[in-house]
């Protein structure tokens, strides 16, 4: 049996449910790497310049692990999953760069998904994919289609029962991921409502952002993530802010943001990597529009492979001091 390594980073959280069901369908081995360790992180940081943003680091420590492991690694080349919005170039050059800077990974599956091109081109494209594994159209087909069956249920699964990313694939597949210890959100009853934004490989790899959800849900804070927001939503909030669109996932930040600044949480934690272009432009967007209502604390967490759990810490009680203060004033005002 074939054994197709996948990396627990960048667009797992997204895709896995889909690129799991889609090689399993055409009788591949599913071998996923294990949680993120500072062992993974430094592996990665050794193959590449200083200056390389932290997800691809973590990245390609993932690949190291896997390097042994598999007979393909799936990484690929998503430049577009919307018409005229594009993919940060980490993306785009993610196949090219493991190549070059870890030459003994085994084969790479570097499957170029782009939305603007013509839809036979997302075909065949599709079909070259599942020719490693089979020459029936036919089965590629079928894989196909229960592959994107398993994405809609996946994002059904998160916004029906507000699970986290890591929750729903627990739920799902059982077997490749134990369940959290906690649970998405705090008891009902809990006083303080915080939403964190950002993409998932910095919300969800808790090594990266030192269990922060964790640390929420310790203060008796009920989180909320941008995977509980209708996509119509998030689509709205963005428009509202930025008008269309330029990034592929402008809306886990912008839409997010911009909807949870509209609602009633009491704040709002942006995490974004260090040195992130784009990002930085998007957490922007968000500061602004938090400036202008005054109504709800914002921070933005700045994560980097030097970040100590410590500082972050520090931070944290120090917003959500803010957020408690501007809490009571609130109610003091309505007395």
């Amino acid at each position: 049996m074939i054994r197709v390594g996948i990396p627990r980073a960048l667009l797992y959280y997204q895709y896995y449910p889909m690129w799991k069901t889609f090689f399993e369908a055409l009788d591949a081995e599913v071998i996923v790497s294990p949680a993120t360790t500072q062992t993974m992180l430094a592996g990665g940081s050794s193959r590449v310049v200083a200056d390389t943003c932290l997800p691809v680091k973590v990245f390609l420590g993932h690949v190291l692990n896997l390097a042994k492991e598999c007979d393909y690694i799936f990484i690929p080349s998503i430049r577009s999953v919307k018409k005229r919005v594009y993919n940060c170039s980490k993306f785009l050059g993610l196949p090219d760069m493991t190549r070059a800077v870890i030459p003994e990974a085994p084969p790479i599956l570097d499957t170029e998904i782009d939305i603007n091109k013509p839809s036979r081109t997302l075909y065949q494209t599709i079909y070259q994919l599942g020719r490693h594994f089979t020459w029936n159209p036919m089965k590629i087909k079928q894989a196909a289609t229960a592959a994107w069956q398993a994405h809609k249920d996946y994002y059904q699964l998160m916004a029906q029962q507000t699970l986290t990313p890591p929750q729903a694939i627990a739920a799902l597949t059982d077997k490749t991921m134990p369940a959290p210890q906690l649970p998405a959100n705090a008891s009902p009853a809990a006083q303080t409502r915080v939403a964190l934004i950002g993409h998932p490989y910095m919300l969800y790899d808790e090594h990266i952002n030192h269990r922060l959800i964790t640390k929420l849900q310790h203060y008796g804070i009920q989180v909320f993530i941008p995977e509980m927001v209708t996509t119509p939503d998030l689509e709205m909030y963005t428009d509202r802010l930025v008008g269309n669109a330029y990034w592929t996932y402008e809306h886990e930040v912008v839409g997010a943001g911009g909807y949870y600044l509209d609602s009633k949480v009491d704040g709002v934690i942006g995490a974004m990597a260090f040195g992130c272009g784009p990002d930085s432009l998007m957490m922007d967007v968000v500061r602004r529009q938090a400036n202008r209502q005054r109504e709800h604390a914002f921070m933005c967490l700045t994560l980097e492979e030097h970040t100590a759990e410590a500082g972050l810490v520090t931070r944290l009680e120090a917003f959500l001091d803010m957020v408690t203060r501007k809490k009571r004033r609130r109610q003091e005002l309505c007395v």
